[in-house]
């Protein structure tokens, strides 16, 4: 191989990688270890063959050289593939250069084992890692086990030889062009399983694959398939997880008596000479193929077009509600998937209550597109339609991904046993079970976050009581209506407990959650964003929906905005009533907070922290509930949400009601009467009380408010279409009030 040029060829397809809308996420770097290296990678498109070397070099500074099919070293290919290191498998001196330049050092390598593109990724006996080819069944290949043990072997023989036997130690080092013994000695080999994982998998005409139809006669299925699968992920963008396991020692593998003989053997052995012990090496060389491609598997990083595709082909039955499938896999996220040694992508590692409202990161909508497409589902109403025959049938090669990629991404987490497990057990669940428990884990959900970060930010003399701050459900006698009640900023869910009782009274259900950052000290709420706000509403109101039929969404001041955000948002929901919600605010600290923000960005660039105003000192109006002190970033918050929140109010439709106080001294009634005329809403009120106060929910006169938000919720109540039965199998027949 000629360094040089490897090296300035490893430049340009730098330059290529940082073009590609792709981005290659490591894992498990620290994995590597020094010594001699081969990497044995799962093979999914011919993109690895560039790809993996680059990041490998520039993780280990070790010039990295692969193997690849003998097809492809035709005309120039021939020579750019020589100048990155890639050896044809057809190479008469291919073992015998791998087995030289790991002894010496001079070179990493890397090896597919599965032997070619495993396009659609069915591996059909996990035990015995097969997986399915045209005319039956095919292991892995053995070679680089085969190859790793062979290097090792003569490492450890010319260790022993260099002490018992030196001209044949010097013979060995004239074969293998060794110099020196020390380096050799003092390394080891070592193979390092690495699992590559694409998401989105979505294979379409892109700009690639139409120059190509347009510039080639008669281009072959498979090119078009893999310029129309590779290119759209180079260009559209694609996260490759590129995942290092841990390394598997091969001098560990050759300890047994009859390897032991053959590498203490004084007599002349050359590279292809039989040894007594090959049998033998041929067994450990089997088991060591079987490690590997179990880690190899075992390592796939599970996104969420795995756990659609995945649920969608174990469900029980042909007819599945759309609604129901997303609480399935919303279900699946929450089973701890990751303390059983499942990899995650980064997007399921946050909350993933989205799946339950209103799909915002379209990880749903993106996927179910993808299935219908490809026809695996056909929609009729809410209900899908699944063709099971396209889990089973046999793929063409050439046509794997473009014609079935959403079995393909089942396939490709199959080998999980332990998510498959949990999977299995969340399909076969019951739909009044199924939303049971989605509802019990965000009751306890709640809970626990305000625990968690009531320890971590409790501030003596700044903190309240527990109770203050705790997420509030009041069960209901019928479980028709919910209400969902939001409390304001700096405040907390003590704050509207006495509408919530009092809707309870009336026999509505009632969830009150904790927004994020509060109940526990502005030192929290100074870290939170107004997205955590709404993940908060979300959280509440899935559990909700969970438990009743129809649910009802409103809350006070910034509870009344995020109300009214969430019906923007969620299609089905009741109604809408918000309290005093903030469009316009009159609080003269909310004006100079943009200044003070601008000020401590300016501080924090010169590194002089202790000029940074973070906080402004308040009288609140209910200081037993509300914080004493304003964090200026949750003020920045709160515009930045409301900023966004004046544009979404024409999309509302559900019934809406707006109270407001006529003289607010925190909000001012133009901006509500503004906000409730840009509401989208046929129905809707404007209710206007005589009262110099911005919380009226709260002391005299808060009775009527409650009266008028408990009419206004009886009206929905009512209102429900006679006889109309769930769609989840009589679930409220089925679960006791």
């Amino acid at each position: 191989m000629n360094r040089f040029a490897y090296l300035a060829t490893g430049r340009a397809i730098r330059m290529l990688s940082d073009l590609s809308a792709a981005a290659v996420n490591l894992h498990g770097t620290e994995n590597i270890p020094d010594g001699s290296l081969i990497f044995v990678v799962n093979h999914f498109t011919r993109i690895e063959t560039v790809l993996m070397p680059l990041h490998i070099y520039q993780l280990t500074k070790v010039p990295v050289w692969s193997l690849a099919d003998f097809t492809l070293f035709k005309g120039p290919l021939a020579r750019f593939f020589d100048t990155i290191g890639v050896v044809s498998t057809r190479d008469p001196d291919r073992d015998l250069l791998m087995v030289k330049s790991l002894l010496t050092g001079e070179a990493n390598w890397i090896i597919y084992p599965e032997g070619e593109m495993v396009k659609d990724k069915r591996i059909v006996e996990t035990t015995r890692s097969l997986f399915a080819r045209a005319g039956g069944k095919r292991p892995p290949h053995t070679g680089a086990a085969v190859l790793a043990l062979r290097t090792e072997f003569y490492r450890q023989r010319l260790v022993m030889m260099a002490e018992t036997n030196p001209a044949e130690a010097r013979r060995l080092m004239e074969l293998y062009r060794i110099d020196s013994l020390a380096p050799v000695l003092a390394r080891q080999t070592w193979i390092v399983p690495v699992n590559l994982t694409y998401y989105p998998l979505r294979a379409r005409e892109n700009a690639l694959s139409n120059l190509a139809s347009r510039l080639v006669n008669d281009l072959s299925p498979g090119a078009l398939e893999e310029l129309m699968t590779e290119g759209t992920m180079l260009l559209s963008g694609v996260d490759i997880d590129m995942r290092f396991g841990a390394p598997i020692s091969v001098r560990e593998c050759l300890e047994c008596p009859p390897i032991d003989q053959d590498i203490l053997a004084r007599r002349r052995i050359d590279f292809d000479d039989p040894i007594p012990s090959r049998r033998k090496m041929r067994r450990v060389a089997l088991d060591l193929m079987q490690r590997y491609m179990e880690a190899i598997y075992g390592m796939t990083t599970v996104n969420h077009d795995h756990l659609f595709a995945s649920m969608l082909r174990v469900l029980p039955f042909a007819r599945i509600d759309e609604e129901n499938l997303r609480r399935r896999v919303f279900l699946a996220t929450t089973a701890n998937l990751e303390q059983t040694g499942v990899h995650l992508h980064r997007s399921l590692r946050s909350s993933q209550v989205s799946l339950l409202t209103d799909d915002r990161f379209n990880k749903y909508r993106d996927f179910i597109t993808l299935a219908l497409e490809t026809g695996i589902v056909r929609r009729r109403g809410k209900t899908l339609i699944k063709d099971k025959s396209k889990f089973t049938s046999v793929f063409e090669f050439h046509r794997a991904r473009t014609d079935q990629p959403v079995a393909v991404i089942a396939n490709e987490v199959i080998p999980l046993k332990e998510l498959q497990r949990k999977i299995r057990a969340v399909a076969w669940l019951a739909p009044f079970l199924l939303r049971r428990r989605i509802a019990d884990y965000l009751t306890t959900k709640g809970a626990a976050d305000f625990a968690a970060d009531y320890e971590a930010f409790f501030a003596a003399g700044e903190s309240k009581p527990r109770e203050i701050g705790a997420p509030l459900l009041i069960k209901g006698s019928s479980r028709e209506l919910g209400v969902l009640l939001m409390h304001g900023f700096l405040a907390a869910p003590r704050e509207v407990q006495e509408l919530a009782d009092y809707l309870g009274r009336r026999g509505v259900w009632v969830y009150v959650p904790r927004l994020k950052g509060h109940g526990t000290s502005p030192a929290d709420l100074a870290t939170r964003t107004c997205q955590e706000w709404i993940e908060s509403v979300d959280e509440g109101y899935a559990l909700l929906n969970n438990i009743c039929r129809r649910v009802v969404v409103g809350g006070f001041s910034l509870g009344g905005g995020l109300a009214l955000d969430l019906a923007a948002r969620v299609n089905g929901v009741a109604g809408v009533f918000a309290v005093s919600p903030p469009i316009s605010l009159q609080d003269i600290s909310s004006r100079f907070a943009p200044a003070i923000d601008l000020w401590n960005r300016l501080m924090k660039l010169a590194h002089y922290d202790l000029a940074r105003k973070e906080f402004v000192e308040i009288t609140p109006e209910h200081p037993w509930i509300n914080y004493g002190r304003l964090p200026v970033a949750g003020v920045r918050e709160l515009e930045r949400f409301m900023a966004a929140l004046e544009a979404k109010l024409p999309a509302i439709r559900t019934p809406a009601l707006v109270i407001q106080s006529s003289h607010d001294p925190i909000v001012n009634p133009a901006g509500s009467r503004r906000l409730y005329e840009r509401l989208g809403s046929r129905e809707k009120d404007y209710l206007l009380f005589d009262r110099a106060r911005h919380g009226i929910l709260l002391g005299e006169g808060a009775e009527e408010v409650h009266a008028a938000i408990g009419a206004f919720v009886e009206r929905l109540r009512k209102g429900l279409p006679a006889g109309e039965k769930s769609a989840e199998d009589g679930y409220y027949e089925k679960r006791p009030a």
